[in-house]
């Protein structure tokens, strides 16, 4: 079963669908240490990688496990980052929200502005019950940003990764349906 790729618009973001044409930013958010020193995988070197990713998220698309769209800011049309739902379950109504953004957009809501948006559309059209999400213990940001959407810290997963080297526990946060309470701001584009 495939999932369609969603179209949403904030006030100040749309989110879309990747193509090719967003190879260079792509690789140019991912292929900053900065951004990724929390991430669990390295930053990337190879600019193949950005086609793999949008071919990825492509097939997730047909697939009908998830969703990645790209986050451009409204008001010039740049790309900024991007926001996923990824193991998409149907029978169990749940999925986990991830999300990547260019240090030069941090510090402005726009993470949350789009996962907002993004969790509308979840909650909404797949009708799901939980999103899950997880964030390493020292990204401190993300958890802000985790716990503004409303999700709530179930538990450390101890050890469950290695970032730059180190071995580093995450947080892993839920959002129920019945705890969801969406802002006014994304309306879906027609």
């Amino acid at each position: 079963m495939s999932l369609p790729t969603p179209s949403l618009h904030t006030a100040r973001l749309r989110l879309r669908a990747f193509d090719d044409a967003d190879a260079n930013a792509l690789f140019a958010l991912h292929s900053n240490a900065y951004v990724l020193r929390y991430w669990d995988s390295p930053p990337w070197s190879e600019r193949v990688r950005a086609a793999q990713f949008i071919t990825a998220c492509q097939q997730m698309a047909q697939e009908g496990t998830g969703a990645r769209l790209a986050v451009d800011r409204v008001s010039d049309g740049v790309f900024i980052g991007w926001c996923s739902l990824t193991r998409w379950n149907p029978d169990y109504r749940s999925a986990s929200l991830g999300y990547c953004f260019d240090d030069a957009a941090w510090g402005h809501g726009y993470a949350t502005e789009a996962a907002r948006a993004l969790l509308r559309w979840a909650f909404d059209t797949l009708d799901l019950n939980r999103v899950q999400a997880e964030a390493d213990t020292r990204n401190v940001a993300s958890a802000r940003v985790l716990e503004k959407l409303g999700f709530v810290r179930e538990g450390t997963l101890r050890e469950d990764c290695v970032v730059n080297g180190e071995v580093s526990d995450s947080w892993v946060y839920g959002l129920i349906r019945r705890e969801w309470q969406p802002s006014s701001d994304p309306v879906p584009a027609h």
